[in-house]
């Protein structure tokens, strides 16, 4: 099983796309409470170089809120990471995790059934792009 969905977009700039990718997950109702810059971090911890490439954690408070009044430990497996990434080629790669596949390690079906619906608003954010 697939645990995330992508994109990869030709021609495009890396802020430029970030910028639509934070309004793509706006529409769809995510706000970013995290953000990793894992150029810089590579750079600054291991001396490492690495194309621009960053982590945002994503969150649809909405969503958030009905899984952890279910069950409450299951914050520690939110928010939802979307990547952003330069390749080699010069191409442009946006990834979501896939919730449904990460959330059926609680097997709780209340909570599995938010995670395919949360799954479906990451997919409309890739193909918004």
């Amino acid at each position: 099983m697939n645990y995330y969905h992508s994109r990869i977009l030709k021609g495009r700039d890396f802020s430029a796309v970030r910028s639509e990718v934070e309004a793509a997950l706006k529409e769809e109702g995510f706000g970013i409470l995290t953000e990793i810059d894992f150029k810089a971090t590579m750079k600054k911890k291991l001396g490492k170089d690495y194309l621009p490439h960053v982590i945002l954690g994503a969150c649809n408070p909405s969503y958030a809120d009905k899984v952890v009044s279910i069950e409450p430990h299951i914050s520690t497996m939110l928010p939802c990471n979307v990547t952003i990434r330069e390749m080699e080629n010069g191409e442009i790669e946006v990834a979501a995790m896939d919730p449904a596949a990460v959330m059926k390690v609680v097997e709780n079906d209340k909570i599995i059934q938010h995670a395919v619906e949360v799954n479906e608003l990451l997919k409309n954010v890739l193909k918004a792009l």
